[in-house]
């Protein structure tokens, strides 16, 4: 039954029809000779029997003696009809079997054959068609139809593998928009800043030139940062494709571009903000703009959850850079893992304020640096947040 069922749709077909013809040649030579008996037994009766018999002692190599068929009018009406219906069946009964035995073949054919791979397939194209693609085409027979079944399957899988790599791509340009918009706020909030404390200060003269000048300064500078991110940016197609631009780094040079930006954010969210950068003369190797966004995203978590005062504290080695900020909030409530997923908020109103994107980034730019963010809270209260850089080679 296994081979059989494993045929292939020809030989298949060929098998049924064959089977069919020596079925309906036997069932025709059975029901001709019932019919022909039939016959002998009804016209036997209206024989005359003494001259049948003569009939039958006279009998040689070129005479033999039958049973005559009585005329019609001799038989009575069931006798007449038996005769008649057994004359039918001699005349039409190869007819009959044959078209039966066609149609028995189409049938048996279609259900063994066709019935079930093609209402797998028409299934499995409706749940296609209304986008459901977690199912499976189940029709194991090694012959055409289970080729076209294992072929569909194929073409389910690729369907499936395709939408979800469509998926990842939106999700992906989704997050690089939404990491976008996030890190280029941060140095327009500086601009923001500088741009109110020169329209307050300056036409009042109390502030000299050289304050002045060196806002500007920082001003430009941030709008290269800018131009520098929006050109990087441009050319992703995700996150984690962004490429490390590496050069020396030193510890007066990191404060410096700190400090720049702390004078803003006290003002912006009435806080303090204190500084502490050991001295090493040891260079770091490793991409400055990387490390002053993830800068920017821990400052900007401790800003909006401490309460009066926010220290950060460098360390720049030859091998390993690292960068503490510490608040004097509540401190984290969920554990390092949840914290770091895109768009993580604590609440509603926290979400409406920022995407819930800076901690899931840091982590991706300390990792691609080789490095990791830990989170944690401090004994006396407040959350801890190291950024720690490996060098690059």
């Amino acid at each position: 039954m296994e081979k059989i069922r494993n045929l292939s749709v020809r030989k298949t077909i060929l098998l049924y029809m064959a089977v069919a013809l020596f079925c309906g040649f036997f069932l025709s030579a059975a029901i001709g000779r019932i019919v022909e008996r039939t016959h002998m037994h009804i016209w036997w009766k209206y024989v005359d029997k003494e001259a049948f018999f003569e009939a039958v002692e006279k009998e040689g190599p070129y005479y033999k003696a039958e049973i005559p068929r009585p005329s019609s009018y001799e038989m009575t009406p069931s006798d007449l009809f038996l005769s008649e219906f057994c004359d039918f069946l001699e005349t039409w009964t190869v007819v009959i079997l044959s078209m039966a035995g066609s149609c028995g073949t189409v049938f048996l054919f279609y259900q063994n054959k066709l019935r079930k791979p093609l209402e797998e397939l028409a299934g499995g194209s409706k749940k296609i068609a209304e986008n459901q693609l977690d199912f499976c085409i189940s029709y194991e027979n090694q012959d055409e139809m289970g080729e076209l079944c294992r072929e569909f399957e194929r073409m389910r899988e690729q369907l499936a593998r395709n939408n979800q790599a469509v998926w990842r791509t939106i999700e992906e340009e989704k997050m690089l928009r939404a990491a976008i918009a996030h890190d280029i706020r941060a140095p327009l909030s500086v601009l923001k800043g500088y741009q109110e404390m020169l329209t307050e200060y300056l036409p009042g003269e109390d502030m000299d030139m050289g304050q002045a000048m060196e806002m500007l300064s920082e001003c430009g500078r941030q709008i290269q940062r800018m131009d520098a991110f929006v050109e990087t940016m441009r050319k992703l197609s995700s996150l984690e494709n962004r490429r490390l631009t590496p050069g020396n780094i030193s510890a007066g040079q990191l404060e410096r571009d700190i400090q720049g930006e702390l004078a803003v954010l006290e003002k912006e969210h009435g806080k303090q903000c204190m500084l502490q950068v050991s001295e090493s003369k040891e260079e770091f190797y490793g991409d400055k703009e990387i490390i002053l966004e993830v800068t920017e995203n821990l400052l900007s978590n401790a800003l909006r959850h401490g309460k009066r005062q926010i220290t950060i504290m460098v360390k720049t080695g030859y091998a390993e850079l690292s960068i503490c900020v510490m608040d004097d909030g509540d401190g984290f409530r969920e554990d390092a893992d949840k914290i770091t997923e895109a768009f993580y908020g604590q609440n509603v109103k926290d979400s409406l304020k920022h995407a819930g994107l800076g901690m899931y980034i840091s982590r991706l730019y300390c990792e691609k640096h080789g490095g990791k963010l830990v989170l944690g809270n401090d004994e006396r209260g407040g959350a801890v947040m190291t950024a720690i850089f490996r060098r690059i080679a």
